[in-house]
């Protein structure tokens, strides 16, 4: 006999076959003013194509199946290779084909490219995050090794510039396409490079083109199926910079030992391992006890996509939220009528039409590095942004779960993938004190810096009474900080700098409602029903 128990109803689908671009609209009008409109046309194209049921699947997949260390074949020989899922190739051949990994240091790109790359850099973070973390610090890595890429691997230049994804087992040489990892922490030292204990050898003849000995290990080797590592080692003169290629000229492994894939709690689609190094070859960089400087200029720009890639996933997570909201009812009515609900939603949105206009202006700022004025605003507010964006992703990401209730809580939904990703970012690259002390080393340029900051906030000066009394306090507290001082100043500087943007760019209404939320001593609870509309309006743009 057929019976049924019930039917299913006011369960709504899931987010699928939408564009992440076009629906965006202060990512659409951010990449316009800040000079990027040229890539429109593929933004558009490209997250038309993220957004779709299969790429979602793609990520799904990739993080369901993550990849295996293979340290022996059959017959007993050491491989140190990682098998991955096939989703998870397909995705590096979509994030390589963006040009993500070094779509800012093509010669025939028109300016603003790192606009444009951070636009699809979000775009890309809202399917799959782990994938990002190869292309990250191949785009970082590229312009220290267009200055100091070793002899012998000089016709890697242009495979560094394809947009081709090669991951077979093959010498640099051989290969359409190329990306490069890093390897700095040590399990005694962490953030403390200094304390590294790996030391390199030089060559009897000290030649440029000969390879160094390296001995010793890393705690976190990040993608060590990259094609070469960047990694610091101790030399006679002080902690230095290497290339250490997987494979050898002659195609031979290098001594480079994967000892086990880290189980993390999150970004479980990208392999990091525990290394070490038995006597392998590297070529130095620079000059020797340079290390430090050569990877701290990496550094800004790697710590520059923790920001966007936190703030795409926060995006995903309200897009989902609105999905939702939009299609269920409670008590006769949609979700997202409901007005505290409407409240919520609309906040969650405000929050984020701050980040995006703060962060395609500081893609404007690392576009332009032949200003000191754009420097100075990059070296800044990078530290900033990663400590604060990176940090605000998890309740954020939680509110976004509540919306959707027990559903959201169960690995069907995206949600409990995106609460996993997101610690990663404030960790990588400088932990939320590392990046606030980086902040009040700037600061301690003292006139330089407050002459930046005057030129960026005295623009708006008298559009919005909480702007000029928090830059105002600012102002007073930059004289005589104090270390205990550090996460209250970074976050006030970038709720200044967001605010900034968004008066000189934004509608009036939606500009004074952020500063009244984010820099009032009293923050507004609620906005107007016609503003809570507009917000929500924009954050589902068709």
């Amino acid at each position: 006999m057929a019976w049924t128990t019930h039917s299913v109803f006011n369960q709504p689908s899931p987010l699928s076959n939408s564009n992440l671009f076009t629906g965006d609209s202060a990512l659409c009008e951010a990449v316009v003013r800040e000079g990027a409109g040229w890539d429109r046309e593929w933004l558009a194209s490209v997250g038309l194509q993220l957004g779709s049921a299969e790429s979602l699947e793609l990520g799904r997949l990739a993080n369901a199946q993550p990849p295996e260390l293979l340290r022996y074949d059959a017959r007993g020989e050491r491989l140190d290779e990682v098998r991955f899922h096939p989703a998870w190739h397909l995705l590096m051949q979509g994030v390589c084909a963006s040009r993500l990994h070094n779509l800012s240091w093509q010669p025939d790109v028109q300016g603003s490219a790192m606009v444009a790359r951070a636009a699809r850099f979000i775009l890309h973070a809202q399917v799959e995050a782990g994938s990002l973390c190869p292309v990250t610090m191949t785009h970082a890595a590229i312009p220290l090794l267009q200055t100091h890429l070793p002899a012998p691997y000089a016709d890697w230049h242009d495979r560094l510039l394809s947009d081709r994804y090669d991951a077979h087992h093959l010498p640099g040489s051989q290969k359409r396409g190329l990306l490069i990892g890093m390897g700095m922490t040590e399990k005694q030292g962490g953030t403390d490079v200094l304390s590294n204990t790996t030391r390199a050898e030089p060559p009897d003849t000290r030649s440029p083109g000969e390879p160094w000995r390296i001995t010793g290990h890393k705690w976190f080797f990040s993608v060590p199926q990259s094609d070469a590592h960047l990694i610091l080692a101790q030399t006679a003169a002080g902690l230095s910079c290497f290339f250490l290629p997987r494979l050898l000229p002659d195609g031979t492994r290098n001594a480079i030992r994967l000892e086990r894939l880290k189980d993390k709690l999150g970004n479980r689609a990208n392999a990091s391992a525990e290394v070490e190094f038995q006597d392998a070859f590297g070529w130095l960089l620079g000059e020797e006890g340079d290390g430090v400087r050569l990877i701290l200029k990496m550094g800004g720009m790697t710590r520059f996509d923790c920001a966007l890639g936190s703030h795409g996933q926060m995006r995903r997570a309200l897009a989902i939220a609105l999905h939702h909201a939009g299609q269920r009812q409670v008590m006769g009515k949609s979700l997202s009528d409901q007005p505290l609900m409407r409240a919520v939603l609309a906040q969650q949105a405000l929050q984020l039409e701050g980040q995006t206009a703060l962060l395609l202006r500081l893609a404007r700022a690392w576009s332009t590095p032949a200003s000191a004025h754009e420097r100075l605003y990059a070296r800044l507010f990078t530290p900033a942004a990663k400590f604060v964006i990176c940090k605000a992703g998890m309740p954020f990401v939680a509110e976004a779960m509540e919306v959707l209730g027990g559903i959201g809580y169960c690995e069907e939904s995206e949600l409990p993938r995106l609460y996993r990703e997101m610690p990663v970012n404030s960790i990588w690259e400088g932990s939320g004190n590392v990046m606030c002390l980086d902040v009040l080393r700037v600061l301690g340029r003292h006139a330089e810096v407050l002459s930046m900051l005057q030129d960026e906030f005295d623009a708006v000066k008298g559009s919005n009474r909480h702007f000029d009394r928090c830059w105002r306090q600012l102002r007073l507290q930059l004289g005589n900080l104090r270390e205990e001082q550090a996460r209250q100043v970074s976050d006030m500087l970038i709720r200044l700098a967001s605010a900034a943007v968004l008066l000189k760019a934004a509608e009036p209404p939606l500009a004074d409602s952020w500063c009244a939320r984010y820099l009032s001593s009293r923050p507004a609870q609620a906005l107007s029903d016609d503003l809570n509309a507009r917000l929500l309006q924009r954050a589902t743009a068709a």
